[in-house]
């Protein structure tokens, strides 16, 4: 059986932690800013962990490729 294939627009929008978490970058803060506060624009920045274990088991192994 061939190995299966990484899924390129995962990679780029997706990481694993060293710990097997998929992190994930927050959207929301590429435009329409004049209306948010610096504070919610810069919680919006920063990555944050899956949380479910269905959707975690998923995308892990469209990473493993």
């Amino acid at each position: 059986m061939p190995k299966m294939k990484t899924k390129k627009c995962a990679t780029k929008r997706m990481k694993m932690s060293a710990n097997g978490k998929v992190m994930r970058s927050q959207g929301g803060h590429a435009h329409l800013n004049n209306g948010k506060k610096r504070s919610r624009k810069n919680n919006l920045c920063g990555i944050t962990a899956i949380g479910s274990k269905q959707v975690t088991k998923t995308y892990a192994r469209a990473l493993q490729g």
